[in-house]
């Protein structure tokens, strides 16, 4: 007689493994786009300018990059549990090395600890739903987990502001050292890699001996990858949209926002804040209508234009109003959300037994524009820079700015050129 099947686990306890996962990654976004509003803090406390910033809050970009693929090859060998619980201990490390570093060295150090660290957040939140949820539930979880990092934006934005008024940011930092060091605490003693581990039944489906080997060469699948002539491509054309959205979001934003149109630092931050919110609420939205018409390449190039248009205007257009900023900043970040097809479209372009190789390659790309990008605006600002100081701070003309911001708009049109060479996939996966 064949023994009862084991139940599938509750769902109340999936939530909650997943959900510090996500916790973790709100964490991970929140270090990404924290040096926008502190940015008059760690240039006068580092005595640093614009090129020096931009590479101090890139470190964190420098190290999540090259982390993408080994993540991948990481969270099959190590486990989630054992991978995200060392990922918060090593980004709690990194908050605490930021927030007492007394030099740019160290400060740079502890930026490049926490972006390493919580590189492993997004991909351990997939491995869990694999294992925890039903499979008609993966791509709402995968949606979840964007918005879960927005929200770590949105926290990097008015409430960071004006918790570094009222405490500073060296305290604050070490706060969020604080709250990481804990999940790594609670994600030990609850989070397991799978519901079996808990008597449960698991919803992953059991990989076949055929699929072992493939998983030990997935670095060679890197190259393989790179022989088709989409991926080439896509890896620089995503990074247009995404890179821009991080380097004035995440850095330049709030101190050109503040300095050339006399918003206080808070309504700076929550004008890049709602970029942010836009950018990801529309993600889905271009996903589910790339796959009603079963096309990529039209809607990311329309999506592209009109995103280099807001971007433009934003950057060139003279004596914009509140309310036409407001409206700029949120349009701009609903149409940037059109990188988000890159992910089918690339998928589409390789065989399937290449997928997950080809999801760490673009995502190294999508990262790679930020990680350029932003120390590259600041070597221009400080090119540009025009002698002016402000309680010891530079202070950055509206011409260097716009050359600053030049680089990102030579990237979005070199991108557009570059999208309209990709081969349309028709929503067909290749063979």
């Amino acid at each position: 007689m064949n023994p009862e099947p084991r139940p599938y686990p509750p769902l109340r306890l999936a939530w909650l493994i997943w959900g510090l996962a996500a916790l973790f990654y709100v964490i991970g976004f929140f270090h990404r786009l924290a040096p926008a509003v502190m940015t008059r803090e760690l240039m006068r406390d580092f005595d640093i300018s614009a090129a020096a910033l931009g590479n101090l809050s890139g470190f964190y970009f420098y190290s999540y990059w090259l982390m993408q693929i080994p993540t991948g090859v990481l969270v099959d060998s190590w486990g989630a549990r054992r991978l995200l619980t060392f990922g918060a201990l090593g980004s709690a490390a990194g908050a605490v090395l930021f927030a007492l570093s007394g030099s740019m060295t160290w400060a740079c150090v502890g930026r490049l600890l926490i972006g390493g660290c919580v590189s492993v957040a997004y991909v351990v939140t997939l491995k869990l739903a694999v294992s925890w949820f039903p499979v008609k539930y993966f791509s709402m979880i995968s949606g979840l987990g964007l918005l879960a990092g927005i929200l770590g934006a949105v926290t990097a934005g008015v409430p960071l502001r004006l918790l570094v008024d009222a405490f500073g940011w060296r305290p604050v930092m070490l706060a969020a050292a604080a709250a990481t060091g804990l999940i790594a605490v609670v994600t030990w003693v609850l989070v397991r890699d799978d519901p079996k581990e808990r008597g449960y039944r698991s919803y992953a489906p059991p990989a076949a001996p055929s699929e072992i080997p493939a998983r030990m060469s997935a670095w060679a699948g890197i190259g393989q990858v790179f022989r088709y002539a989409n991926t080439r491509l896509l890896f620089f054309i995503p990074a247009s949209l995404v890179g821009s959205v991080l380097t004035f979001c995440g850095l330049w934003g709030v101190p050109y926002l503040t300095t050339h149109y006399g918003l206080s630092t808070a309504r700076a931050a929550f004008l890049t804040s709602l970029l942010m919110i836009c950018w990801a609420s529309a993600s889905p939205l271009f996903g589910w209508l790339s796959d009603r018409l079963g096309r990529r390449k039209p809607l990311m190039i329309l999506g592209q234009i009109l995103a280099g248009i807001g971007w433009a205007a934003l950057f060139y257009a003279p004596g914009l109003s509140p309310v036409q900023l407001t409206a700029l900043s949120a349009a701009t970040g609903l149409c940037s959300a059109s990188f988000i097809i890159c992910w089918s479209f690339a998928k589409e372009s390789v065989p399937a037994h290449l997928a997950g190789t080809i999801a760490g390659v673009i995502n190294m790309g999508v990262m790679l524009g930020a990680t350029v990008l932003q120390p590259a605006v600041g070597w221009m600002l400080d090119r540009r820079w025009e002698g002016a100081l402000l309680d010891g701070v530079r202070i950055y003309s509206r011409n260097a700015y716009q050359a600053g911001f030049g680089l990102m708009m030579a990237w979005i049109l070199i991108a557009l050129v570059l999208l309209c060479c990709t081969r349309e996939t028709f929503g067909r996966q290749a063979t």
